[in-house]
């Protein structure tokens, strides 16, 4: 009788199967762990080769090697664990235990299902993803184009050229610095547009990829939304280039009429009234430039909202800018005035002054008593009657301007404010001219009642000088409209009492002369 008999009567037919599927799955699992690790080695090794991981992974933006798990050992272990499932389920079907690997084959089933919806999504995505890369690249070397940024050139010859240039930009120009503003800021623009137009194609892709993947229904606002910005992008795109191309133009033209103004000498002109950059100031010639850029931005505004075709954004803000232009000859027709009456103004003020000066005008303080005035240590004012005439003059044309601008401009309640203060800068200055003359009359008065004979003619030339300059001043004060009626009373009562006063006095210090003089009328009357 062979051996093996007694082994299988002893063991039995089963457990020689039992072993046999043992080994079997056993096997299975040694051979799927070596197909597995030599594929996840393959495919890293083919993803770190052609560099497809670095890409991917820039085009998903992960900026550093430690802000995302890197993309190689990722794949290489997804590769791995499949190819390990596919082996323990060849291995359970191998031991026959069907209840364990039918949830694992369910499982590999909707995998394997699920890969050709994953690979329309992977190829969508990658077309996306190169699209927009291609079309940021394209923008980028556009906008570049636009603003380039020459390299200085060397050798003798352009040292020679660049030393008259250097000597003459010497001094800081502000129209200069502002013209490679735009250069610069087109770089900018052109770096974020590049940035918005790479990130709206991806945004395109993004429902067709999930469409890929059956999940559209939970995207359906996103795609409504995105239906809708698409619909509003022609709009955008005109309005954004009516913007672009005005504010482009309005700069342009802006400093080329800055540089023709300060080439032609106006910012002299300028600098006399007061528009001078050493002083804190701005040139005239950008003053008018700044203004010329905005009229041109004004209607370029209201062509780009427009353009949006929004009547609840458009029709407010299109008829506010229609106002604004509308209003802007009357304002340009006002400051026009307003200059004029300031440079007039000016004229006549100088002229003014050179006339009373020449006519002997400023020994008006001799005049008047005021002999310290005319010592310009002394003198609080700092400045000599002619001067003052002057500036008075000057103010006086400059406030009728004010007043004819704001005719101009149509603007009754601003009209009234320049009226009443053009009414009360004469009432002010009839009452200077009303205390002058009393201070003239004064001064005269103490001159001629001191100069008489008699022991007490300076204190009644002193007495006369003040009672005329508080009566000058009683009508200066009423002249200027300061309470009328009140400086009326105060002067009467002040002049009431000094009579009182002086009644009293004489009769106080007349007692003895009137006492006697009765006396003498009493012993009359008896005689009789």
């Amino acid at each position: 009788m062979p051996m093996t008999d007694p082994i299988k009567a002893l063991v039995g037919p089963q457990m020689l199967g039992l072993v046999g599927n043992l080994l079997g799955a056993l096997g299975i699992l040694v051979l799927g762990y070596v197909v597995a690790a030599l594929l996840a080695r393959g495919v890293r090794r083919l993803l770190r080769r052609t560099g497809l991981d670095r890409r991917i992974s820039g085009a998903v933006g992960a900026g550093s090697s430690g802000s995302m798990p890197q993309l190689d050992r990722l794949l290489s272990g997804v590769v791995f664990w499949v190819v390990m499932v596919l082996s323990i389920v060849a291995a359970l079907n191998v031991l026959q235990l069907t209840t364990v690997s039918e949830p694992l084959n369910q499982f590999l089933n909707q995998i394997f299902a699920f890969l050709p919806q994953l690979g329309a999504a992977a190829v969508l995505a990658a077309v996306g993803w190169l699209l927009a890369s291609l079309a940021r690249a394209a923008l980028r070397r556009v906008t570049q184009g636009l603003s380039p940024s020459p390299e200085p050139e060397s050798g003798p010859l352009a040292a020679a050229a660049a030393a008259p240039e250097a000597a003459a930009d010497a001094a800081p120009d502000t129209t200069t610095a502002e013209a490679a503003q735009p250069v610069a800021l087109v770089g900018q623009v052109g770096h974020t547009l590049a940035e918005v137009v790479y990130w709206l194609v991806l945004l395109f892709f993004l429902p067709l990829i999930l469409n890929a993947l059956n999940l559209g229904s939970q995207v359906t606002p996103v795609v409504n939304l995105f239906d809708s910005f698409l619909g509003a992008l022609p709009q955008i795109a005109k309005a954004a280039a009516i913007a672009a191309v005005g504010w482009f133009l309005a700069r342009t033209v802006r400093l080329l009429v800055a540089n023709l103004l300060a080439s032609s000498g106006i910012d002299q002109v300028g600098a006399g009234f007061g528009l001078d950059p050493k002083q804190g100031g701005r040139k005239l010639s950008w003053l008018v430039g700044t203004v010329v850029y905005v009229l041109i931005l004004i209607p370029t505004a209201t062509a780009a909202l427009d353009a949006l075709a929004i009547p609840a954004i458009s029709t407010p803000a299109t008829a506010m800018l229609n106002s604004i232009l509308s209003a802007l000859p009357l304002i340009f027709t006002a400051a026009l005035v307003l200059a004029l009456g300031v440079v007039a103004g000016r004229f006549i003020g100088q002229l003014v002054s050179r006339l009373l000066a020449g006519v002997g005008f400023d020994r008006l303080y001799t005049w008047m008593g005021l002999e310290g005035l005319n010592r310009d240590g002394d003198n609080p004012i700092g400045r000599r009657p002619s001067e003052l005439l002057g500036v008075v003059a000057q103010v006086g044309v400059v406030l009728f301007a004010a007043v004819a601008a704001t005719d101009v401009l149509n603007l009754p309640g601003l009209a009234v404010v320049v009226e009443g203060l053009l009414l009360l800068f004469g009432q002010i200055l009839s009452g200077l001219v009303v205390f002058a003359v009393g201070l003239y009359l004064a001064q005269l008065a103490h001159h001629l009642v001191s100069g008489s004979s008699g022991h007490q003619a300076p204190l009644l030339g002193q007495i006369s000088r003040v009672a005329i300059i508080g009566f000058s001043g009683a009508m200066a004060l009423q002249q200027i409209g300061v309470a009328p009626n009140i400086v009326g009373l105060a002067f009467g009562l002040v002049l009431g009492s000094l009579a009182v006063a002086a009644a009293v006095a004489f009769g106080l210090g007349g007692r003895e002369v009137a006492a006697e003089q009765l006396r003498e009328w009493v012993g009359s009357l008896k005689r009789r």
